[in-house]
């Protein structure tokens, strides 16, 4: 029997600078396969089973499950209908965590769709596929984690949904705090401003436009300047309790910039490979000191994103 199981990698959206158009793929330094893994087989009618660390957090009803809105968005898109199929998720991203858990679900699932049905949606029409199903964890279509987690590397979302690939340099690690909270996506959207002043949009662009100078022309000190989130941050840093803590945890123990991951609860700092260490216990002790458990994960940026595992 034939089986096609693909990978996708956890990843950070907004990457300070861009909300909902900045995303990174994440590599644990450890060698660790950070993300979930979709399996697919031929069966005598479709079923899907979830099985990890964090399956018991899915909804019960697989309709539900994005893995199942995977499969019917493929066949539309593809204009295909695939045999019956036996799925399996293995879900080793936590749900509501702010590491594109939803995100990397919808991809390893479409990858492993397209090898099943012979491959018949390119890079392009995956990505717009993955934004699509993703949208059904936040209610809002935006491409910031699905684009790293399916192509690889630091990707800027442009106006027309293109995943432009950044520079990015490989002596910085991305430092990955988890505390042991849960922020589901839909609450962190509604707790954005439906409108913001011009000077705040102004201050916004001009900060992502400089984020995206400092990668292309290696200036640290401004690249540190700019990992800053001047749209969702200001709104959603009550929602996560020693948040304010963590950050200047962080930006002491050396860290270029610290911000949510995504929506949150996470938390990344970008340091170099000498302080990354200092600032993920530096991070780990703060929260702990705000009477919030916490772990965290140094990683590099995953260059790759998903692929298909023999």
């Amino acid at each position: 029997m034939t089986t096609w199981a693909a990978f996708a990698p956890a990843s950070i959206g907004n990457v300070g600078a861009g909300f909902d158009s900045l995303g990174a793929a994440l590599a644990p330094v450890d060698g660790d396969l950070w993300g979930d893994v979709v399996a697919v087989s031929i069966a005598e009618h479709h079923t899907l089973r979830c099985i990890g660390p964090y399956a018991a957090s899915l909804p019960a009803d697989p309709l539900a499950n994005l893995v199942w809105i995977a499969r019917q968005v493929f066949e539309r898109r593809a204009g295909l209908a695939l045999p019956p199929l036996a799925m399996t998720l293995e879900k080793r991203l936590p749900v509501g965590s702010g590491l594109g858990s939803s995100a990397s679900s919808a991809v390893a699932a479409l990858v492993a769709l397209n090898a099943a049905g012979g491959r018949p949606l390119g890079p392009e029409q995956l990505l717009h596929a993955a934004g699509e199903v993703e949208s059904h964890a936040s209610d809002a279509l935006h491409l910031d984690n699905v684009a790293p987690i399916l192509l690889g590397g630091l990707r800027l979302i442009d106006i027309e949904g293109r995943a432009l690939p950044l520079p990015f340099p490989d002596d910085l690690l991305f430092v990955v705090v988890s505390p042991e909270l849960t922020l589901e996506t839909r609450a962190a959207r509604r707790a954005l401003p439906e409108k913001v002043p011009l000077e705040l949009a102004v201050a916004h662009g001009s900060n992502l436009a400089a984020f995206v100078h400092a990668l292309h022309t290696g200036d640290r000190e401004l690249l540190g300047d700019c990992l800053s989130d001047f749209l969702a941050e200001p709104h959603r840093a009550d929602l996560v309790p020693g948040f304010r803590e963590v950050q200047a945890a962080a930006l002491a123990a050396g860290a270029l910039g610290c911000s949510l991951s995504g929506a949150g609860p996470a938390v990344f700092a970008i340091a170099d490979a000498a302080r990354a260490g200092g600032v993920a216990t530096a991070a780990v002790d703060a929260w702990r000191g705000a009477d919030v458990g916490a772990a965290a994960r140094v990683c590099a940026l995953d260059r790759v994103g998903a692929r298909l595992l023999d």
